[in-house]
């Protein structure tokens, strides 16, 4: 077994070339089997082991750090750095990450799985390193061609391309493109001469001594170099980053090991930014990747590892039933559009652009141009849909709040994957929307508790016309429909206790557990009230009112407790006078690593269990409390009355 052999990225030197693709076969059968278990990012990693392979010989890690774009492609690279033997826990609690992770090994440089990032990551670390006179070492960023479609990348460029000090290499893994790889003796010679620095300062020679050439220097060099221009243009696809003053090698074969090796090694020593163009196949080596949908490999859960076939029937998910609505409401208006971020089947709007294909928008991975396009689209007097994971909406919230809210556009912005994901990790989790969505002014914000509500609240939020709204909902299956015994002034009451003990407001997804707390709460003695809100933003206004007649009020969200919904309510509480002790049951302000939903979610006490302990001592902290005062308490209410004679018979003897 050739893995047996690496436990450092050194190792590699020691295999030969036919070695290093018997090695190659091996990690795709690891990834095959253990990612097939497990669930991750599958085709990604099958198309970058040569490439990760060859960049580990070339280059010195960690000392040459080497920077993920998008760290779901960084599989391969753990393998090599010594942890292929601990897969078997890949994204599961207390095992590998789904992404780089610092606390794993000292060769993982950023915690990253949002895209276009990298870039300005290596940008800062090469400036720092130079800095500090480490100016041997090389930075290395890999970037997939999907996240050059993301603005903060071409920022990030643009500022590279200015600092021609930096030792930098870029490799573009481009994996859908249909450039072909340039081969043999010519391209490889070409690719020499473009990273000698040689070749530059003789054409700077040139320019200098043909501009001084009286009437025809300046037209012979500019069409001398026009005709370069042109002679590379048709060679290689690489106009566009030479026109930013990067140099440019390739296109290069990414499956080929020696090619890459040679590529990689021309960058290396040419001491200055250059991009590096790697063509690769997305799912290589296994059939069902390349030959099914890219996108659903991209990703997969527990499947077959010789179909591809998932091993478990799924129920609906919270997705497809947006899709689904959606489609119905755009059979209905014509005005609804629907915008996505490189995320068209994840977001569940596949169905709609199948079905209205010239009213969907792929952006790319570009969510700050995706919530400015929608305000100008409302502008036109249509009501744009911009679907996207609730953690992405981070990445707009600027233009949420001045392009989108400011002009009070009617746009719907439908957040999946909000509250705690489980296997992603930190960044995935999307657990600020609701805390963000709080300090927008003019923004409507929906949690729907199950499938019916879903599609009642975007109905909803597409009636709102003069103001932008939010509808968010988890991953995974949607639950049973909970059905309310009666709505007053929009608020749903699910459960009510006999007595006005503890009115408990649940926050979307959570109404099931919030429900079954109250069933559990009754039976120790405490009387419940359970209801959903449905609209968190704007809260209802008669809240105040129904919360005046009991004794304490919790709220159960998953989102953070820090500035989400109960600390809104609190504040409402607060300017209506009312006091009331409440209790808030959510998400602590911190970063939560990866785990299955339901362990983090027990880790946070955020179970039937757990709730309902924590409601029944509240319960009776309050009763304590009340019984204190009037001299009574049922441990010690004897001695608190000869206490408090004593504290009396003594004021009066002074």
């Amino acid at each position: 077994m050739y893995l047996e052999r690496v436990t450092q990225p050194r190792d590699l030197h020691s295999f030969s070339e036919a070695e290093l693709v018997d090695l190659a076969a091996e990690i795709r059968a690891l990834l095959i089997e253990k990612v097939s278990k497990s669930g991750g990012h599958l085709g990604p990693n099958l198309g970058v082991v040569e490439l990760t392979i060859a960049l580990h010989r070339i280059f010195h890690s960690p000392a040459d750090p080497i920077v993920f774009d998008t760290g779901h492609q960084s599989y391969v690279h753990k393998i090599l750095t010594g942890r292929w033997d601990q897969f078997d826990q890949l994204r599961q609690r207390e095992g590998l990450a789904g992404y780089p992770s610092r606390s794993e090994s000292e060769h993982d440089i950023i915690e990253n799985s949002h895209a276009s990032t990298a870039l300005s990551w290596a940008d800062g670390i090469a400036k720092g390193m130079r800095l500090q006179g480490k100016d041997q070492q090389t930075v290395v960023a890999v970037v997939g061609d999907g996240a050059l479609t993301g603005g903060m990348s071409w920022e990030a460029l643009n500022n590279i391309a200015s600092s021609d000090d930096l030792r930098l290499v870029i490799v573009v893994n481009d994996n859908e493109r249909s450039y072909s790889p340039t081969i043999g003796g010519v391209a490889t010679y070409l690719s020499t001469l473009r990273t000698t620095s040689g070749y530059e300062k003789f054409l700077d020679w040139g320019k200098g001594v043909l501009e001084k050439t009286p009437v025809v220097g300046a037209p012979i060099y500019e069409t001398l170099h026009g005709v370069k221009k042109g002679i590379k243009d048709i060679v290689a696809p690489q106009g566009m980053f030479e026109d930013l003053g990067l140099k440019y090698i390739g296109p290069v074969d990414g499956h080929d090991i020696s090619a890459l090796e040679r590529a990689l090694t021309q960058a290396k020593n040419f001491g200055e930014p250059v991009i590096v163009h790697v063509i690769t196949e997305k799912g290589r080596g296994h059939a069902p990747a390349v030959n099914d949908e890219a996108e659903k490999f991209h990703a997969v859960g527990v499947v077959d590892p010789a179909t591809g076939k998932p091993l478990a029937k799924s129920a609906p998910s919270w997705t497809s039933v947006f899709g689904s609505e959606l489609v119905e409401h755009g059979k209905r208006r014509e005005d609804i559009v629907a915008i996505t971020a490189a995320m068209l089947g994840p977001t569940g709007l596949d169905a709609f652009a199948k079905e209205f294909p010239d009213r969907i928008f792929d952006v790319g991975i570009a969510e700050q141009h995706a919530a400015t396009s929608a305000a100008g689209m409302a502008y036109t007097g249509l009501h744009p849909v911009v679907a996207i994971y609730s953690t992405f909406l981070n990445r707009a919230f600027d233009q949420l709040l001045l392009d989108v809210a400011l002009h009070k556009a009617g746009v719907t912005f439908v957040l999946d994957r909000a509250g705690v994901t489980g296997d992603d990790g930190p960044s995935h989790h999307g657990i600020w929307d609701l805390a963000l969505g709080g300090i927008v002014p003019t923004l409507h914000v929906a949690a729907p508790r199950d499938g019916a509500r879903l599609r009642e609240e975007l109905a909803e939020a597409l009636a709102i016309s003069d103001a932008p709204s939010m509808v968010r909902f988890p991953k995974g299956a949607v639950p049973a429909d909970i059905p309310s015994f009666e709505r007053r002034d929009g608020i749903d009451v699910l459960y009510r206790g006999e007595s006005a003990d503890i009115l408990l407001i649940s926050v979307g997804a959570l109404a099931g557990i919030a429900v079954e707390a109250a069933s559990q709460a009754y039976r120790e003695g405490v009387g419940v009230t359970v209801i959903d809100p449905r609209w968190v933003k704007p809260l209802p206004a008669s809240l105040t009112t129904l919360a005046r007649r009991y004794k304490s009020v919790v709220v159960i969200e998953d989102g953070i407790k820090h500035a989400g919904v109960a600390s809104t309510i609190s504040e409402l509480f607060r300017e209506e006078g009312l006091d009331v002790p409440l209790h808030s049951i959510g998400v602590p302000l911190e970063f939560i690593e990866h785990s299955k939903r339901g362990e983090i979610l027990e880790d946070l006490g955020i179970t039937t269990q757990n709730i309902t302990r924590e409601i029944v001592a509240w319960s009776s902290s309050i009763k304590e409390s009340k019984e204190f005062k009037d001299g009574v308490s049922p441990m010690t209410g004897a001695l608190v009355t000869e206490e408090r004679q004593r504290q009396e018979d003594g004021s009066a003897g002074r």
